[in-house]
């Protein structure tokens, strides 16, 4: 029987409720003690690393998470992490750069109803979790969720209340489960030995761009932050409204140090800076990258941790366009080199 560490962090699946709402109270061992048909399936230990509404989440709290993989990892043969929905996937993105190549499942896993309702998901998702966490074809970080098991860097959450809440964007579902039964498609690449990594740098931000975006906001993320994420319109661009203000202050902050990641708002299928002037004038500006096929979870926590190890723009560029756990399926080399 295989060993599995379950951390705990709160979120709804931990949830009971107070005058003030549902609020993270249950400790992992608890939450156990609901589904203990997993004793069946795995020897568990149990690490509570923090109780709190994934909504609080911060990039310190996905550092303490890494800490806790690493100081554990040689001690079991796989990683159970109950979380909010919430900020799920940004978790589970930059858990895919903290921990590479990991050969042990590390699966995230949560609820949209808290474990003592009658007509919860937890109890499933759970146990579910800890099916994959024993498989010998899952590694490195997954969502497991809803009977889908979902590669870390490619999860996004688009439903906010129904069970099936999760979806794996520009990208298949590594497998499926039935009555807790696995059914593998793909399996993810691993290697002998993880590459850990703690640090992130928090100065990075996302602004979404609307119609009549006013260069104010923009200049007021580029002044705070090393690197800033922007969600554009379809594939990809930058408007002008007729006075390239916009522009100006992209190549202004590029060249004072600041990196500019271009992505889109669009769900599925990417960017492609090259197809509209808009974009395309933007191609080949120094330190614009852009995200092409990634989400901008994953592209916001690869920035984190890119800019944590170096601010040189030749090696972010590399950097940024190496795929880690299949992160960008776009083959190119991309601007910012």
């Amino acid at each position: 029987m295989k060993k599995i560490l379950m951390l705990g962090t709160g979120g709804t699946i931990a949830s009971e409720i107070t005058p003030e709402g549902l609020s993270p109270e249950l400790t992992p061992a608890q939450l156990l003690r609901f589904v203990p048909g997993v004793s069946e399936i795995a020897e568990v230990d149990c690490l509570s690393l923090f109780n709190i509404d994934s909504t609080n989440i911060t990039p310190r709290h996905w550092s303490a998470i890494a800490h806790a993989l690493r100081e554990n990892y040689a001690r079991y043969d796989g990683f159970v992490i109950s979380h909010g929905t919430d900020t799920m996937a940004y978790t589970a993105a930059a858990l895919s750069y903290l921990v590479q190549g990991a050969k042990k499942p590390i699966i995230l896993t949560g609820a949209q109803k808290p474990i003592n309702y009658d007509s919860t998901d937890s109890k499933m998702n759970l146990t579910d979790a800890f099916v994959c966490a024993c498989s010998d074809k899952l590694h490195g970080v997954c969502i497991v969720f809803s009977g889908r098991v979902i590669l870390g860097t490619r999860a996004r959450k688009t439903c906010s209340k129904s069970y099936t809440a999760f979806s794996s964007i520009n990208y298949p579902d590594l497998g499926i489960l039935h009555d807790h039964r696995l059914l593998t498609y793909i399996e993810p690449e691993w290697r002998p030995e993880p590459l850990f990594h703690e640090g992130l740098d928090r100065r990075v931000g996302l602004m979404k761009m609307i119609p009549g975006a006013d260069v104010e906001q923009l200049e007021f993320l580029l002044q705070r932050k090393d690197a800033l994420i922007l969600e554009c319109f379809g594939v990809g661009g930058l408007p002008s409204y007729e006075d390239d203000r916009l522009f100006d202050a992209v190549r202004r902050h590029t060249a004072a140090g600041r990196f500019l990641v271009m992505t889109t708002q669009v769900q599925n299928e990417g960017s492609d800076l090259s197809v509209y002037q808009v974009g395309h004038r933007l191609k080949g500006e120094p330190r614009v990258l852009e995200a092409y096929d990634m989400t901008t979870e994953a592209a916001l926590a690869k920035m984190m941790w890119i800019l944590d190890r170096t601010r040189e723009a030749e090696e972010v560029g590399r950097l940024f366009y190496t795929p880690v756990a299949h992160d960008i399926l776009t083959p190119v080399r991309g601007n910012g080199q």
